[in-house]
């Protein structure tokens, strides 16, 4: 029975690996923390020193993250502060869309036209009420399980956190803010990153709910950060969730221009922060994209 269990087992071991992975299983996809890219390094910090926020880095008051999936076998990563947890507003209300996703595809919660509009107003539209409303129909502790699970690790405490939602979008007190910075929504730039890499590489949910997810995330409703700073760039669709509350100011996207596709992430704490962003949106934009074509009007 052991020799047959081997034997079984080595068999399996030789059999083609799937084209498709559930997140936290291993694929052909690495990591991007081990993806650094020194050539990309190098040019994000000089990029923000042009722009006048090398103070604001070395002071850990800026998160960046900008990761060319131009080819998504072969990520190119650069980040300043990635692992920085900060407070980050709306852009967590990713991890409620995802928890929906992955509570539609338990059969837990049914994918209805309502259930469509309302997480496609959250999304697009930010809309407080529809994330509040959302949270709770994934259940709280429900979300804290998947962010954190083992699959995910969108939340993990080896990387210093990432994204977590503790909080209602709305008056009401926390529930549970997050076990190391007490934030009730919190963000690092490179975990938000990761979540934009696992669902273009269909490793956050099924094919077809993933395309959803990603429609979901298109066509943006607020034209502000990095949707306003890519407005001078012909051809680029942004897939995109930001947040603003007083002087915190983050965004995040996956963006695509011709046969080139990058993800960026920016985390802020200013007054200044939403220019910021527009400002540093061009400058990661043109990292990626040549400058030629990044300039060129039909």
């Amino acid at each position: 029975m052991r020799f047959t269990r081997t034997i079984i087992i080595a068999t399996l071991l030789l059999l083609p690996a799937p084209t498709v992975f559930s997140a936290g299983q291993q694929s052909d996809y690495p990591l991007l923390r081990k993806s650094i890219d020194p050539q990309l390094q190098h040019a994000l910090k000089d990029a923000l020193v042009e722009l006048g926020l090398a103070a604001a880095v070395d002071n850990k008051t800026l998160a960046v993250a900008l990761v060319d999936i131009t080819n998504t076998s072969i990520p190119r990563v650069a980040s300043l502060n990635g692992d920085e947890m900060m407070y980050a507003a709306s852009l967590p209300k990713i991890a409620i869309l995802l928890g929906a996703f992955v509570s539609i595809e338990r059969g837990e919660l049914e994918f209805t036209s309502d259930v469509r509009q309302s997480l496609t107003r959250m999304i697009r539209a930010s809309s407080n009420a529809d994330a509040t409303r959302m949270l709770n129909l994934v259940g709280k502790q429900e979300l804290i399980e998947i962010v954190t699970s083992a699959r995910f690790r969108l939340y993990d405490h080896a990387v210093n956190g990432g994204l977590w939602v503790g909080k209602e979008y709305g008056k009401s007190r926390a529930y549970r803010r997050d076990p190391l910075h007490n934030l009730s929504h919190g963000a690092t730039a490179l975990q938000t990153a990761r979540f934009y890499y696992l669902l273009e590489t269909g490793r956050l949910v099924a094919a077809e709910l993933s395309r959803q997810m990603k429609a979901m995330l298109g066509n943006p409703g607020i034209r502000h950060k990095f949707v306003k700073g890519l407005e001078k760039y012909p051809g680029v669709r942004v897939y995109r969730k930001s947040g603003s509350w007083k002087q915190w100011h983050a965004d995040s996207a996956l963006v695509e221009s011709g046969k080139h596709k990058y993800i960026a992430v920016a985390l802020a704490q200013s007054p200044n922060g939403s220019m910021w962003l527009s400002r540093t949106i061009q400058k990661l934009h043109e990292l990626v994209v040549p400058t030629a074509l990044a300039s060129t009007h039909p």
